[in-house]
This record gives structure tokens, sequence and C-alpha cells, in this order.
């Protein structure tokens, strides 16, 4: 057997990231992925009826035409992509809505009398969003090249993330609208660390705009799949790892999993110090998720709203606030949060002619193994009158369902570790996060910096680190198409 040079553990976009970067330094690579199917949250799937493809988990990638990693991979030249004029729309009680266009002027025009305060609050950082993408790509403990950008996005979080945020609106739209993209991270609210999370997902929908693969996330994978073996690469699925020693000898491992999981892998070979920290790593709450495949389009009461691709249901800024601050109490929202994307709206291969799917999750407590689909099904019917006739079939998954199918998502958290401020910073640890303690051994998940999403770059970040102590590797390697 011919020594490898690399391994990685976990075939999701930012082990297959790593994978691809480590590669294309000239190293033999092996990916060992334990699940049946390669992807981790980035599957696409059959979920609902034949012919209907649905994404296991995530579907709408705001990252992933900013991040640098897939600007260098050259993804929208490999993935057919479809970005949507409209970003995320928001659903008002009245058959009203607001929408985040991808032209912020349109945008701000919409708002009315709260158009000139969006446009100040995201207008400069949209028109410098691929600086903030590089400002953001990796740790924050070093020193900005773009300082005065970041400073801006600084200032939008500590307004937006805290009781100031009641100061800058005046009407309803604006604030609900927002509310809707910070409630992506499963916090309180308002908090900073949502509000920094937020405020980046709104600069990028005004910018680069969010994105949806043509035939699905897996589509993603399959290309940093085709790209791993046309230099040299492999992935073997069905290939579950328990601990290191079961690996082959190789230089470098690295491993797409939770601090949690690579203190069960490495076992006694991690000095204590080093294992207080990652088992003081905390987990967040979580969602439950459904699918549904419709014979029709969603009857949003605001037709604008079939032009988005995301879509948050939750009603007003207080009422999101208020369910949010329940989920954190470890209770079901009376009224939930619904994050919802309406791809079939825009790539017609994902459903028969005619028909759609539809993919929406719910925040929940971590561990909650309550099916939530009436509830989903409910808080769409009140902004869609006449949703139910439309359902064709629907596939359910709690927040324990979740975490038993991918192991990164503990108790159902598919950030792979709360997104608090303390955990943006010190994310598990402080300083070259990839690299732990225990020597040739990396941790490349959404659990280092900087943090969840579909951009691969923990996994690029790992992987330079990697070149950089293992293999005296400086230069970034090419990874153009």
């Amino acid at each position: 057997m011919t020594k490898l040079d690399a391994i990685v553990v976990g075939s999701g976009p930012n082990g297959l990231a790593a994978a691809v970067t480590l590669a294309r330094a000239g190293l033999k690579v092996t990916v060992y992925e334990g699940a049946s199917t390669i992807g981790g949250g980035a599957r696409s799937a059959e979920l609902t009826l034949p012919g209907f493809i649905s994404d296991v988990c995530s579907a709408v990638h705001p990252m992933a035409l900013a991040s640098p990693f897939f600007r260098e991979f050259g993804l929208a030249d490999r993935v057919p992509i479809i970005v949507p004029d409209a970003s995320y729309g928001h659903p008002l009680d009245g058959g009203r809505s607001a929408v985040a266009w991808r032209d912020i002027d349109r945008t701000s025009d919409d708002l009315g009398v709260d158009g000139p305060a969006w446009r100040g609050l995201l207008g400069a950082l949209s028109r410098h969003a691929t600086a903030l993408a590089d400002d953001t790509a990796s740790t924050l403990l070093r020193v900005p090249r773009h300082p005065i950008t970041l400073a801006r996005l600084g200032l939008g979080m500590f307004e937006q993330g805290s009781p100031a945020w009641k100061t800058r609106f005046r009407e309803e739209f604006a604030p609900a609208l927002l509310t809707g993209v910070i409630a992506h991270a499963i916090r309180p609210l308002p908090g900073l660390s949502a509000a920094a999370a937020g405020m980046l997902l709104a600069t990028h929908a005004h910018a680069a705009g969010w994105p949806i693969p043509v035939g699905g996330s897996q589509a993603i994978v399959d290309a940093l799949v085709a790209d791993l073996e046309a230099h040299g690469g492999e992935v073997i699925a069905d290939a579950p790892v328990t601990s290191l020693l079961e690996l082959p000898p190789s230089r470098a491992v690295l491993l797409d999993t939770t601090p949690a999981a690579f203190l069960e892998l490495a076992g006694k070979s991690v000095p204590s110090g080093y294992a207080r920290a990652m088992r003081g790593f905390k987990y967040g709450n979580a969602v439950a998720k459904v699918d549904f495949a419709l014979s029709g389009p969603v009857p949003w009461a605001d037709e604008r709203l079939a032009e988005a691709g995301t879509l948050h249901v939750g009603g007003s800024r207080e009422e999101i606030a208020a369910g949010e601050k329940q989920v954190a109490a470890g209770q079901m929202p009376d009224s939930p949060y619904v994050l919802v994307a309406q791809p079939s709206a825009f790539d017609p291969s994902r459903a028969p002619a005619g028909q759609h799917v539809l993919w929406a999750y719910t925040h929940v407590p971590r561990n909650s193994a309550e099916d939530r689909t009436e509830a989903i099904t409910a808080q769409l019917e009140r902004f869609a009158p006449g949703f139910r006739d439309t359902i064709l079939a629907s596939s359910s998954r709690t927040a324990v369902d979740l975490g038993n199918y991918n192991p990164n998502y503990i108790g159902g958290d598919i950030a792979a570790g709360d997104v608090t401020l303390r955990q943006l910073v010190r994310r598990p640890t402080l300083f070259e996060p990839w690299r732990t303690a225990v020597p040739g051994v990396y941790l490349c998940s959404s659990a280092t910096p900087p943090g969840p999403g579909v951009h691969g770059l923990a996994g690029f970040n790992a992987a330079r680190s990697a070149l950089r102590h293992e293999f005296g590797i400086t230069t970034t390697p090419s990874l153009a198409p």
C-alpha cells in the first residue's frame, strides 16, 4: 500500500475543501466517510416522493459565492447556480410582506420611510462585501486588511445586538426583515453574536446574493469530489472511523468533526489541558426539519414572496424574539420561527412539471424528539392560505433524528457548536484553532473558524495550517478549474 500523506475524516463541504486543498498541493489524500452517501451537510435526495429532490440539510448558501475558498475554486464555473433577484422575503399578517432584493436600492425604496436607514446600515457593507468576506474568513484574532469595513460591521452588530435595535427603524417592515436573517443563529434576541452573523448574511444578500445550486446542494459536493479525484485523491464511503488508531499511517489527519468527536477518536493521546478546553466547547439549540412535496407553488398571500429563494416566516420582530427566547429557555415557542427555501421555484429540475419541493425547519430545544410538521404547516398556512391543500407528501426529522443522521449535529445543533460571542472568537480554542494538541491532527469542521455555513473555509484554513506545519508548504496551491 502506498503511504498516504493526509487523511480527512468526514466528507462534508469542509472536509472536502480540506482534501481538495491538500491534493492540489501534490499530496496523496484519502477521505473516509462513515455514511453510505457523501456530502455531510450538503446532501440531496428523494425524501418525500419519487422525482422530488430535496436537500437533506442545507439548501440555500449565502456564503458560497462570497467565500474566498469557493472563489478560488471557481464554484460558479463548475456548478450551475441560480441567484434569485429576491434574496429573502418576510411575510407579515394581513397579506403584507417585506423583501430583501439583491438590489439594495430597490429594497430601500420598498421600505419607504425606513429605506434610508436600511441603506445606511447595509449599503457600504454590501459595496465592500468581498473585502468583508476576506476579513471574516478566518480567525478574528488578526489584523484586518479592511479595518473600516470590519468596523462598520461591528457598529451594526452592537446596534442590532442590543436594546438599541429599537432606535433605527420607525415602521414594522424593516425590523422584521432584518430580524428574520439575524434569527438564523438560533440565539436569544437581541444578541451580539446573532447580530454579527445576521449582518454578514444580510450584507451578502445585497452583494453576490443567496445562490441555489441547480440539482440541489449535492452538486457542490460532486464538484469537490470530482476535483479531488482529478488530483489523485479518493473518497471511501461507508467507512466509519471510531479511533484514530484504525487509520492507516499518514503525516496529517484532518477531522471534519466536533470537538466531542475528536476526543472520542483521539482517546488518551489528548493532553489533559487541551481535553478540558475541548470539553468546555458548548453546543447550541437545534432545528426540526420538514420537507414537502407540493402540487403547486406556495400560495403566498403576497405574490411577491414567490420571487424569494428564502423566506423567514414568523411574524413581527417582537414575535420572533419572543419565540427565540422560549427556545433558549428549553421550551417550544408559541409562534415558531420557520426558515423556508423554495428551490423548485427557480430550478424546475427539482420536481415533476408544475409541482414543487419546499424545505423548512424551525428552531427547537436541543435533543427535542418532537415532530414539528403541524407547527410548521400551521405557520405557513397563516401567511399562505391554502398551503395545506397543496401538500402531496412530507418527510419530517426531529432534532434527535438530525443528530443521529449527522454526528456533527449534536442534539440537532446544525451549527456544530453554539454561536455565542465567545465562540465566535474562541472556536474551539483561541490561537491556531484548527491545529490540535495531538501532533499531526487538525480540526476542519464548522466548530472552527469561521463557523457554520457551506463555504469550505474551515477546511481550507485547516488544510493550509497542515501544509505549513506538517509539510513545510507555505504557498497556497492554485484551486482554479
